[in-house]
C-alpha cells in the first residue's frame, strides 16, 4: 500500500487497485457486458461488499484531493463551522438578538452548524460525484451507487473533526452531557442517509441537466434558513410548524440539539423526519437505477 502514503500517487492507480481485488473486474479473456439490473431489483447489498474497497478508496481519494496543497489541510473543517458560528454570534446573536431556548447562542448555533454543514457538503458532493468520476463511469465496470456513497461517507470525516470542537465549547460554557447523547449516533445515520437520499437522486439528473449541478449552491443557501440552524424551531409560529415539519431537517437538528443539550425530544418531528428519509431514499434508489444504463452514453 505504498501508495497510499505517496502524495503522488496517481488517482487513477488507486481505483484500479481497487477494481482488481474484484475476481471478474479484470478479465482478458472474458468480456464484460455492462447492463443494470431491473429498477426496483432488490438491493444488493452483497455486490457492495464485493466493492467495499472500492468505496474506501474513493473516501480517500476524495479526502486527499480537498486537502491536497493547502496551508491548514483538514483544519478547514474545523474552521468553516467556526467562522460561521462567530459570524452568525455577532450579528444575529448580539444585534438582532435572535433567541435560543436559554442555551448561549454561540453553542446553540454551532449544534445547528454540526448536522447542516454535513449534510450540505455531503449533499453537493454527491450530487455531483457521477460528472467527476466520468472517466471512471465510461471505462470501468463497478456498481455506480458506490460513486454517491463514498462522497457522503467522505465528509462524515469532517464531521468527525468538527464535533471535537463542539466537545470544549461544551465544556467552556460548562454544558453537561446527559443520557440524551446516546441518540447521536442515530441522527447521524439519519442525516446521512437523507443527504444521501437527495445526493443520489440529484447525481442521476445532474448527469442528464447539467444545469442542476449550477443550482445546488442555491438550493442550499434557500435550505439553510428555511430549518432552524440559526433559529430555534419555537420562533415559527405554532399554526406553521406542522408545515415546517415536513423539512426533514427540522426534526433532525431538533433532535441534534435535544440530544446535546438534555432537551426532551420532539418524537413526532423525528417520526416525520425519518418517513420522509425513507421514502426518498427509496424512491431515489429507483431513479437513480433506472438512469444509471445511461450514463456512460451521456456524461
Amino acid at each position: 500500500m505504498d501508495f497510499l502514503t505517496s502524495k503522488s500517487a496517481d488517482v487513477s492507480e488507486i481505483t484500479n487497485t481497487a477494481l482488481d481485488s474484484h475476481p471478474d473486474a479484470r478479465s482478458p479473456d472474458k468480456p464484460i457486458i455492462i447492463e443494470p439490473s431491473q429498477a426496483w431489483a432488490a438491493f444488493d447489498l452483497r455486490s457492495l461488499w464485493t466493492y467495499r474497497e472500492l468505496v474506501y478508496f474513493l473516501m480517500w481519494r476524495d479526502l486527499k484531493v480537498r486537502y491536497k496543497q493547502t496551508f491548514l489541510g483538514m483544519a478547514w473543517a474545523i474552521m468553516q463551522p467556526l467562522l460561521t458560528t462567530l459570524i452568525f454570534t455577532i450579528f444575529l446573536g448580539k444585534l438582532a438578538r435572535v433567541p435560543s431556548d436559554d442555551i448561549p447562542y454561540p453553542i446553540f448555533v454551532y449544534a445547528g452548524l454540526l448536522p447542516w454543514t454535513f449534510f450540505a457538503n455531503a449533499f453537493i458532493s454527491s450530487g455531483n460525484s457521477v460528472v467527476g468520476n466520468a472517466h471512471l463511469v465510461s471505462k470501468v465496470y463497478f456498481p455506480r451507487i458506490i460513486i454517491p456513497i463514498s462522497a457522503v461517507g467522505g465528509r462524515l470525516v469532517d464531521f468527525a473533526i468538527s464535533f471535537s470542537i463542539f466537545i470544549g465549547l461544551m465544556a467552556y460554557y460548562g454544558v453537561a452531557v446527559t443520557w440524551n447523547i446516546l441518540m447521536l449516533p442515530a441522527l447521524v445515520a439519519l442525516v446521512a442517509l437523507f443527504a444521501l437520499a437527495v445526493g443520489m437522486w440529484t447525481s442521476a439528473l445532474n448527469v442528464k441537466y447539467r444545469d442542476v449541478g449550477v443550482a445546488l449552491p442555491v438550493l442550499i443557501q434557500f435550505w439553510m434558513f428555511a430549518s432552524p440552524v440559526v433559529y430555534p424551531s419555537s420562533l415559527v409560529p405554532p399554526r406553521w410548524r406542522w408545515a415546517y415539519a415536513i423539512n426533514p431537517l427540522t426534526g433532525v437538528i431538533d433532535g441534534f440539539r435535544s440530544a446535546l443539550f438534555g432537551r426532551e425530544f420532539n418524537w413526532v418531528a423525528l417520526a416525520v423526519s425519518t418517513g420522509i428519509t425513507l421514502i426518498l431514499l427509496a424512491y431515489a434508489f429507483y431513479a437513480f437505477r433506472r438512469m444509471e444504463k445511461d450514463f456512460a452514453d451521456l456524461i
